[in-house]
């Protein structure tokens, strides 16, 4: 970790609520006048969407057929860790941007299922923020989660993570049922392996959990809406932590452990501004006293 150079991880799949808690540091880092850097984690993807379906399909050939963006062989980990690595002690690294649609590729000047080239990032910021999936993940190779100054988890249930990627696929991208589930057996072995242990590794965990039925995920006709839920949001470290203050700002809130405290769904953002705040400031503030 480096006081100089300050990392937060964000580690979640899509449809997670990861664009929440991105919304949320921007609000924050406006109000603070605070510079930041977001690494996108599937710029560290190893192949572009046309040469993934070509992976995918010869790794099925070879008797592999769970190839997928959750797991290692999909991805540039040792890339990933680099840049966290080098941003940590000099403030800048190698990063890219996957071109996700026709719109950005009008921006980025690339085919949508492309990626840009290579650019080292710019020096002078505060701060770098990386939202992917691999934001704290560790395998025989790389240790990402060790270069993060904060590490935030954001998952939905599982049930409620498969009804967000049911409606996203068909609604976005035209895809049967038939074939979104087989996608979510397809990657399941990966997620078991890469995703869900990277949760033990944050410092804070916000979690979605439905308050309506969603035992049959897919045949759910539509998304739990926020009001619709509940979010656990645990601390690994609870020292400091001023439950007292969250619970009375906080309208409906309790504490479910020691560690941990529920709250609405609706009042997620209000949330993470209170505790992510503070916590974002005592890094500048870290920051700046090394640089004076």
């Amino acid at each position: 970790m480096s006081a100089k150079h300050p990392i937060i991880s964000v580690t979640g799949s899509s449809g997670a609520g990861t664009t929440s808690v991105r919304r949320t540091f921007e609000q924050i880092f406006r109000r603070e006048k605070i510079s930041a850097v977001f690494i996108e984690g599937d710029a560290f993807h190893r192949y572009n969407r046309e040469d993934m379906a070509a992976a995918t399909a010869e790794a099925t050939a070879r008797g592999n057929p769970n190839l997928s963006h959750f797991g290692e062989d999909a991805n540039l980990l040792e890339e990933l860790e680099l840049l966290f690595k080098t941003y940590g002690e000099i403030g800048t690294g190698r990063a890219r941007h996957y071109v996700h649609d026709h719109a950005e590729a009008e921006i980025y000047g690339s085919p949508a299922g492309t990626f840009t080239p290579w650019e080292e990032i710019p020096y002078g910021t505060d701060l770098m923020i990386y939202e992917g999936l691999h934001g704290c993940a560790i395998t025989q190779k790389v240790n990402i989660a060790r270069y993060a100054d904060l590490r935030i988890g954001v998952v939905p249930v599982i049930n409620l993570e498969w009804i967000q990627k049911i409606h996203r696929d068909k609604e976005e991208r035209g895809y049967s049922p038939e074939a979104i589930t087989d996608v979510i057996l397809h990657r399941m072995p990966d997620y078991v392996k890469y995703i869900c242990p990277q949760f033990t590794e944050t410092d804070i965990n916000f979690q979605r959990i439905p308050t309506v039925d969603t035992s049959n995920p897919f045949v759910a006709r539509w998304i739990p809406t926020n009001d619709e839920s509940m979010v656990v949001i645990r601390f690994k470290n609870p020292r400091g932590i001023d439950f007292s203050y969250l619970l009375s700002m906080i309208k409906d809130s309790f504490m479910s452990r020691a560690n941990s405290i529920v709250i609405p769904g609706g009042n997620l953002d209000l949330a993470m501004q209170l505790i992510l705040t503070p916590m974002i400031l005592q890094l500048i503030e870290r920051k700046r006293r090394t640089f004076f």
